[in-house]
């Protein structure tokens, strides 16, 4: 079966420190993501990671728009 998957990033040089940064956050929030099928995980474990994942990159993007140089990633 083809990946039909429309998660691709925007910047693609970007997919590995997204991708640790996913794990660094699902590690803190302490959803047992793994490499690969994470199929056993439920929505609302997923939903979790990707919904503080925003919430600090939104937080990085302020502290550089307000002139702050504190980098999380």
């Amino acid at each position: 079966m083809a990946n039909r998957s429309s998660n691709t990033a925007a910047v693609p040089e970007a997919k590995g420190a997204l991708d640790k940064f996913k794990f660094e956050v699902a590690s803190e929030l302490g959803v047992p993501l793994s490499d690969g099928y994470n199929g056993n995980l439920t929505s609302k474990q997923n939903g979790s990671v990707g919904g503080y994942m925003v919430k600090k990159m939104i937080e990085q993007q302020e502290r550089q728009m307000s002139g702050g140089s504190s980098s999380q990633y």
